[in-house]
């Protein structure tokens, strides 16, 4: 292919982009003021500088006829033709487009400091290579090369740090996930005689929002990883679910259970409450009370609505009895007046001075006690022991006249002191002979025991005065 048609094809080629001479001279001048809009939300492209002539001359020429040339590496490459313009014109117009591409790098450079996305980073650093590639501009374009081969670079570390930031959020995010699926299964795993059902299954729901939550708007963990972490997390709230069913129904059983045998309680109860054999009736009511506390308990509203009416019969019974009580307190009043004046008169006994008469006197008193009948409930055990303690005093006054005249008694507590006595006498020679011998252990030894026998003489003559 001549110079010409190759001239004649990058013409053709360009025809369409490139603008009139006229136009790229409009191109050049200032631009008129415009007022300013609000800075867009990327990066805004830097304004670019004036083409410097010197410096796009060091790296292209151009001939008469508007074909210019790009020097690389020493050897010349044809760029295109800008026909109809000035040398410099047409230069300047092949040095823009190597601007624009050294703008775009730099607006590039600028994306990879701020942590753009790496992908779209080196899709348009790519394209930028290529361009540079196809030679259809004019500047040092194997510097911009080493400022892209510089952002493939740094591109690669960018991506080291961004996949590191990615499997940091993957961490965590599996963390939050195991966290989710491990507090799930812990409450799938107690005890469901001891599980609080309502805390523990809203806890549960709470969890599974939790699950979709991250599902939709979380770092996806791949297939497998969520795979792995849905089939547990499904069956711990299976379990729960499965748990929950079998402890409810079980529950329902035993609340039929419980219902049967308070029905029947109660059905006794009721059947008791018209009884007037008192004791009788109170005897069963207490045996019907332990029954029902060993009984199973139904759910909380039923079981209070059987309690009440249990508690009912026995109310019935109760107030009844207590009624006819009161009527017999009421009956026994008159008794209880009598009876105290009888404990009135038995006081004047004591303290025992003549036993004889003390022991008649209390007889009158209890046969005229028996006369007087029952005193009301309240009163019994008052006067009971108040009568109770006079006899006890009169019984101790009996008991100590009998050891005083009991002739055995006396025996025995003369002969105690004869044994007493000689033992004394045979103490006090064992005192004189230690002490003429000297010998001070001898003598306080025969001193303890004399001074202990003599304190027991005194107080044996002391029982035997009594007795005498």
């Amino acid at each position: 292919m001549t110079e010409s048609q190759k001239s004649d094809d990058t013409t053709a080629a360009t025809a369409a982009s490139v603008p009139s001479p006229a136009a790229f001279a409009a191109k050049l001048k200032p631009a008129a003021p415009v007022a300013p809009s609000p800075a867009p939300a990327v990066v805004a492209a830097p304004v670019a500088a004036p083409v410097s002539l010197a410096e796009a001359s060091k790296w292209g020429r151009v001939e008469g006829d508007g074909h210019v040339f790009l020097t690389i590496d020493g050897e010349e490459h044809p760029v295109g033709q800008y026909p109809g313009v000035s040398a410099d014109e047409a230069l300047a117009y092949f040095a823009r487009k190597f601007e624009d591409v050294l703008a775009q790098i730099g607006l590039l450079e600028q994306r990879v400091a701020s942590h753009a996305a790496v992908a779209d980073v080196r899709k348009a650093a790519s394209h930028l290579r290529a361009q540079l590639a196809e030679r259809a501009m004019v500047g040092d374009l194997r510097a911009a090369e080493g400022r892209l081969d510089a952002l493939e670079q740094s591109l690669v570390q960018a991506e080291a740090a961004e996949k590191a930031q990615h499997e940091a959020a993957r961490a965590e995010e599996l963390a939050r996930r195991e966290a989710i699926v491990s507090e799930a299964e812990q409450i799938s795993g107690q005890d469901p005689e001891r599980t609080q059902w309502k805390s523990s299954g809203a806890r549960m729901n709470e969890l599974f929002e939790e699950w979709k939550s991250s599902q939709k708007s979380g770092l996806r963990l791949g297939r497998a990883a969520e795979d792995a972490l849905w089939k547990r997390f499904r069956a711990a709230r299976t379990q729960f679910d499965r748990h929950r069913r079998a402890y409810f129904s079980q529950l329902d059983s035993i609340n039929a259970q419980a219902k049967t045998v308070k029905e029947r309680l109660i059905a006794e109860a009721e059947s008791l409450q018209t009884s007037t054999d008192w004791g009788w009736a109170a005897g069963e009511y207490r045996r019907l009370m332990d029954e029902w506390k060993a009984a199973p308990r139904a759910s909380r509203k039923e079981d209070d609505a059987l309690w009440v009416r249990f508690r009912a019969a026995q109310n019935v019974f109760f107030e009844a009895r207590q009624a006819a009580n009161d009527a017999v307190d009421r009956e026994y009043s008159s008794n209880l007046k009598a009876k105290e004046a009888l404990l009135a008169e038995a006081q004047q006994i004591l303290p025992v001075q003549d036993l004889n008469a003390a022991k008649k006197a209390l007889q009158s008193i209890r046969e005229r006690w028996e006369e007087a009948g029952r005193v009301p409930r309240a009163d019994m055990g008052r006067m009971e022991s108040g009568l109770r303690r006079i006899e006890d005093a009169v019984a101790q006054a009996e008991h100590e006249n009998w050891r005083r005249t009991d002739p055995e008694t006396k025996a025995r507590t003369d002969s105690a002191l004869s044994q007493l006595e000689a033992s004394i006498t045979s103490l006090e020679e064992e005192l004189a002979a230690a002490q003429s011998k000297g010998d001070a252990r001898a003598t306080a030894k025969a001193q303890e025991a004399l001074d202990a026998r003599r304190l027991w003489l005194s107080t044996l003559q002391k029982s035997a005065d009594e007795l005498g």
